[in-house]
């Protein structure tokens, strides 16, 4: 009988240990599939970071792009407003020039004595409206060569002067606020 008794409780451990192995087979499809899902959702939210990352660095580009933009039209905006007279201003220069070689060849005697007082008077108001609009004359003589403020038409020899200073004016520049509006043309020492 204890053999027997013996046999049975081997039978039954036999038993439990397939039963045991069936289950773990049964388990393990249902583990990996859980693994798979779990490793699945794991790899689609990864994307999904990567693409939420992405889209954030476009965004973050595309404002900076607009900001830029927004301050570049302002500042656009503020130059036009600034210069918008340029145009007109360098097309009166040159009668301004004019003005200045009238009043420097102006013959003598008493009427011409009241025509130029007259011209002088007209001289003035045209200066002074140019002024009021930002328009300055240079003042080249005895400053150092620069090209971006004046025009070198020819080099002299100057005893008074170190060389690249110049020495004569021949025609005047003007600046409208802080643009040159014309060079000044002017001889310079060498």
């Amino acid at each position: 009988m204890k053999e027997e008794q013996a046999f049975q409780e081997e039978k039954q451990q036999n038993v439990s240990t397939e039963e045991a192995t069936e289950t773990n087979q049964q388990e393990e499809p249902v583990n990996e599939a859980a693994a798979l899902e779990a490793q699945e959702g794991d790899t689609e939210l990864a994307k999904l970071r990567v693409e939420a990352e992405e889209n954030q660095q476009r965004f973050l580009r595309a404002q900076a792009d607009f900001d830029n933009f927004r301050r570049r039209t302002l500042k656009e905006k503020e130059d036009l407003a600034k210069y918008a007279s340029m145009k007109l201003v360098t097309e009166l220069v040159p009668v301004l020039d004019n003005f200045e070689r009238a009043l420097a060849t102006a013959p003598q005697g008493a009427e011409a004595e009241s025509f130029t007082k007259g011209v002088e008077m007209i001289f003035r108001q045209f200066e002074s409206v140019l002024q009021a609009e930002g328009v300055t004359a240079m003042n080249a003589v005895g400053q150092p060569f620069n090209p971006d403020f004046h025009q070198a038409i020819m080099q002299v020899e100057s005893e008074e002067h170190e060389e690249g200073i110049v020495v004569e004016e021949v025609q005047k520049g003007y600046m409208l606020k802080d643009k040159v509006l014309r060079p000044a043309m002017v001889k310079v020492s060498m």
